[in-house]
């Protein structure tokens, strides 16, 4: 008995509006997934998630599925809006994009990467913006971000990047004592072989990524996403013109940070400023 097709919600987002198009399509051709796949050069399980709206299509898919289905660039005009738009499930993807990165890349300008922070330094954070939450709600929020740092032991994460502006080692979350641990941690990560965190020092001047949080993920086969959050919002950009943009401003701060050994001497020299 073959499994039973998942709902869509076509009005919920124009990727999920995407996904019901290429399923209605599919279907109205009395098609496969399987025989979709060789039409278009996708595997068949891309396809689903596609259809399900899992997964962002790819720039070439658009043009592929109006060429097969003949519907005079409906995928195309419908690839414009979905790749622009801000995802009802955005965080949610941006956890199993992370888990699937082959190269992640990150800059922030007040607050610890997630993948960096040790638990006392999150669970403050999360008292501090969130004081309204019960300690068991905290504690669930602390719990699944340390689960994202397996991304480091899965084996699927080949090299990690972060360029850190100083504000983020000198705004203490949680006190003097929890900001040395956190601080030692990124110590210890700068040493290790696949794990890269250089620091921007205030002497520096204002650039284009000053107050925001940028991560950069780079999937198998070269597909790269891009998430840009702010305090209430996580924005994924997946289309090329976006990709090489953030790309360059990340690149441009690499070669404005401190080294790695510079950067690792210049978290020692906080560190010793923090009050006993």
């Amino acid at each position: 008995m073959s499994a039973r097709p998942r709902e869509l919600t076509p009005d919920r987002s124009a990727r999920d509006l995407f996904g019901a198009k290429m399923r209605a399509c599919r279907e109205r051709a009395g098609m496969s997934l399987e025989g979709l796949s060789g039409v278009v050069n996708i595997s068949r399980s891309h396809l689903a998630r596609i259809e399900t709206a899992q997964a962002m299509p790819p720039p070439d898919l658009p043009g592929r599925l109006d060429a097969a289905f003949g519907t005079d660039g409906i995928f195309e005009e419908l690839y414009g809006l979905a790749s622009k738009e801000i995802h009802p499930d955005q965080f949610k993807r941006r956890m199993e994009l992370e888990r699937r990165a082959q190269v992640i890349g990150e800059y922030a300008s007040q607050i610890i990467p997630g993948l960096l922070q040790t638990e006392a330094y999150a669970r403050a954070q999360f008292r501090a913006g969130q004081p309204w939450a019960s300690k068991g709600e905290v504690e669930e929020l602390v719990v699944a971000r340390m689960s994202r740092q397996a991304v480091f032991t899965a084996g699927t994460l080949m090299d990690y990047s972060a360029v850190l502006d100083e504000a983020t080692l000198r705004r203490g979350f949680g006190g003097p004592e929890v900001m040395r641990a956190q601080l030692d941690h990124l110590i210890d990560l700068t040493l290790t072989p696949r794990t890269t965190i250089q620091i921007l020092p205030f002497d520096l001047e204002g650039h284009p990524l000053a107050g925001g949080f940028l991560t950069l993920m780079t999937m198998d086969k070269g597909t790269r996403v891009f998430a840009d959050e702010g305090v209430m919002t996580s924005t994924l950009y997946e289309d090329l013109e976006s990709a090489v943009r953030l790309q360059r401003s990340y690149d441009l701060q690499r070669m404005s940070a401190l080294t790695p050994r510079e950067s690792a001497d210049f978290i020692r020299s906080v560190r010793e400023e923090l009050p006993t």
